[in-house]
């Protein structure tokens, strides 16, 4: 299984000839030449994570693709088949294993309404949270650590890898960040992933790396 790293919050795992794509949102560039599109996995309503230009692209190449994502965006999407789900929930999509964690986008400000988001574990070794510090109750082998966000606080980074101490770690949501931010948000994480005995990889969009 193999993890392909796209701009900002989009990445795809690719197993055998199936693909599974989550987040393809706005920050990331047109989504038009996957094939093979089994699943699309969407953690929130935000532009930054979705766009219904993106879906178009990846369901002309592959109508039969199944769409997951939590109520929020099932009432903001209504032109779309997309299956609701929320914490707990497992669904197996040939060849994939999806568990789904958590509830809530991570606060930005108490002024902004918190939307509903999902953290997804696939085939219970690559987990990603969306915008949130999901912390789930299962062993990680490797995390999509966000590393620039309104919502987000290097130091809570920190600790929210440190607690989950993954195998393996890769920085994500960085598309807000400049070059020098982005350096600098990558060695905090890698710290503290080291520091936990996992090793880190700071992927560019089209580098992948084996799960």
């Amino acid at each position: 299984m193999k993890l392909t790293k796209y701009e900002h919050a989009c990445m795809v795992i690719t197993k055998g000839d199936s693909l599974l794509v989550i987040d393809p949102g706005g920050y990331t560039t047109p989504l038009s030449d996957l094939d093979g599109v089994v699943a699309i996995v969407i953690t929130h309503e935000h532009a930054d994570h979705w766009t219904s230009e993106q879906l178009d692209r990846l369901l002309d190449r592959n109508p039969d693709a199944r769409i997951f994502a939590p109520g929020g965006v099932v009432a903001v999407a209504m032109s779309y088949k997309i299956e609701s789900v929320k914490a707990g929930d497992k669904i197996e999509v040939e060849p994939f294993s999806l568990k789904f964690f958590g509830e809530k986008h991570a606060v930005i400000h108490k002024s902004i309404p918190v939307v509903d988001n999902v953290a997804v574990l696939v085939d219970d070794t690559f987990y990603y949270a969306g915008d949130s510090y999901t912390v789930p109750d299962v062993p990680v082998g490797t995390l999509a650590v966000p590393v620039g966000a309104p919502w987000l606080k290097i130091g809570e980074v920190m600790d929210y890898v440190a607690e989950i101490a993954p195998k393996k770690a890769i920085p994500v949501h960085e598309a807000v960040l400049s070059v020098v931010g982005r350096q600098m948000a990558n060695a905090r994480v890698e710290t503290v992933t080291v520091a936990g005995g996992g090793e880190f990889f700071a992927l560019d969009a089209g580098e992948s790396l084996d799960l």
